[in-house]
Formats: structure tokens, C-alpha cells, sequence
């Protein structure tokens, strides 16, 4: 099980530093830099090596050497949904003129048409979906879209606490077995809900559910820097009053809903990659995240 042994390089700075903004990573922090530290730290070669002696090409082969899991899942019309939105439809696009369906014998193609909320499926909320002046879709950054990764796994606690919500004291224990959450992570909640996103929807929507406690999102946040959150769930909290949910995206931080696979990325040391469309001043929209192993 990785530890805290298995985080970047000592010799590279972090993506993200102590003293970074709450929205913004370090100066510097570029794309190269980042896979230079993961080629360094993910330590796959033979020698000492110094960040000039890396290359792209040598960060993208040790990328590709790696195993990478999808933290997204598939969606449908028959995906659960916040029954305040409604499921999303999906049907055959038409040519505008003649109303009739574009297909691959009369056209050469073929498109579909998606009516959907844009919390749908696995997806991001941007601040702007609480926040009037909060950061849209756009706005994010591509630096925060690639971050070290944290999985806070509360399973063993859900025997005696169905709907346990993440503590401080949990953050503590995780810290004492793998080191200290880095700065600028993006810290996820493994509860093993999404593996009743597809065989259960009835089960996954339940209420309530394993979440988040509003005093560990604001440790993590404010004490530890971390950029973002990601969870199983549709929402961030255990109770309909939605304070963590509303405080993470009011403090203009983002977070990604409904994610999958958590059981299969270690507690630290995987990276994660995050993504979506650029929507202008999009306020949410189904993302695609997935993990880079130790």
C-alpha cells in the first residue's frame, strides 16, 4: 500500500505549494513541471536525475508504463438523477430542414442529440453553481485539472454508521498512515456507492448517505490547501442541508460528483486527471477523471 514515500520527488517543487490561494496553484506550475515531477517521482529510472534531464517524451513513457483507472461513469437516460432535474434523453439528431434523422446510408454520419441537465452522469460543479460570482466552467484552470490524489475511504466505518460523514479525527488516522495531505490535492471519498450506480440506482440514490462533515471540508481546505473534492455520491453531504456542498462551492472551489472506482486507487500517491467541456460560463456538466497509479 503506497505511503507517503511514494509522492513526488523532494528535489521538484509541488504542483501546488504551502502558500498557494485557495483557487490558484504556485507560480510556475505548468503542465511540463508537473509531469517532470511525476516522471521523477514516480521513480522509473536508473539513475539520479535533475528536472533539466527530463523530457516530455520521458514523462509521457513513464505515464504509459503506469496503470490508469477511470474514476467516470457511463451515462444514460436511465442514470440516476437528483429527481429535481429529470433524466436526461438522447435521440437521433435531424437535418433542420427536413426534420429527418442523419444516418450513415444517406449521410455518412450519424449524430444524437442530448437533452440533459448539466449535473448529469459523473460531472463537475463549478462555484458558479452556487456562487453568482463564482468561477463558470471556462474560468477553472487547466493547472487544477491535474493534481496529486488522496482517497479518504470510510467503508470500514459503514457497518456501525450507514451514513458516516467524514471527521477530522478520520483525516488524522489517514494522515498517521500515509503522511500529510499534500497541498493542492484533490481529495476523494471512497464509499462504495458507486458500485450500486448501475445494479442498485434505487439504493444509490438513497438518503441519507455516506458523505462529507463540513469541518473536515474546511480543514482540508484552509488547513491542508487542498484544490478540489471528488465523491461517489450526487451530493457532498450527509443531510439535505447541503453546508458542505454549499461552502466548498461559495469559497469558489470546484468539486466532481457521482465518480467511480475508488476502490481500485491506492489512499495516496496516484495523480488524477479531470476534465470537461468548455462550456462559456457553464455552471456544470458531465466530466471525464481518471488515475494515474504509483
Amino acid at each position: 500500500m503506497p505511503t507517503s514515500k511514494n509522492r513526488f520527488h523532494p528535489a521538484i517543487p509541488h504542483l501546488v505549494s504551502e502558500g498557494a490561494s485557495n483557487s490558484a496553484v504556485a507560480s510556475g506550475g505548468t503542465v511540463l513541471r508537473f509531469l517532470t515531477a511525476l516522471a521523477i517521482g514516480f521513480c522509473l529510472f536508473g539513475r539520479p536525475i535533475q528536472a533539466a534531464d527530463v523530457t516530455l517524451a520521458d514523462a509521457l513513457k513513464v505515464i504509459r508504463s503506469k496503470q490508469l483507472v477511470d474514476l467516470t461513469h457511463s451515462f444514460s437516460p436511465a442514470t440516476p438523477v437528483w429527481g429535481g432535474f429529470g433524466q436526461a434523453t438522447m435521440s437521433a439528431a435531424c437535418d433542420p430542414k427536413t426534420h429527418r434523422p442523419f444516418t450513415i446510408e444517406h449521410d455518412g454520419f450519424r449524430t444524437t442529440f442530448y437533452s440533459m441537465v448539466g449535473q448529469y452522469g459523473t460531472h463537475v460543479d463549478p462555484p458558479a453553481h452556487f456562487r453568482t460570482d463564482g468561477r463558470t466552467m471556462d474560468q477553472i484552470p487547466l493547472e487544477e485539472m491535474i493534481l496529486p490524489l488522496v482517497v479518504f475511504d470510510v467503508t470500514p466505518s459503514l457497518a456501525r454508521d450507514p451514513n458516516h460523514a467524514l471527521t477530522i479525527d478520520d483525516i488524522r488516522a489517514w494522515e498517521k498512515a500515509h503522511g500529510p495531505v499534500p497541498a493542492g490535492a484533490f481529495a476523494a471519498l471512497r464509499t462504495d456507492m458507486s458500485k450500486d450506480w448501475e445494479s442498485d440506482p434505487v439504493r444509490f440514490k438513497r438518503s441519507p448517505f455516506p458523505a462529507w462533515s463540513l469541518a473536515a471540508i474546511r480543514f482540508l481546505f484552509e488547513e491542508r490547501r487542498i484544490t478540489a473534492v471528488g465523491h461517489e455520491s450526487l451530493d457532498t453531504d450527509t443531510t439535505d442541508a447541503m453546508e458542505s456542498e454549499t461552502w466548498i462551492l461559495k469559497q469558489n472551489h470546484f468539486q466532481i460528483e457521482a465518480m467511480a472506482n475508488l476502490d481500485k486507487v491506492p489512499p495516496s500517491g496516484a495523480v488524477i486527471i479531470v476534465t470537461w467541456p468548455k462550456v462559456e460560463n457553464g455552471f456544470g456538466f458531465p466530466a471525464r477523471a481518471f488515475a494515474i497509479l504509483p
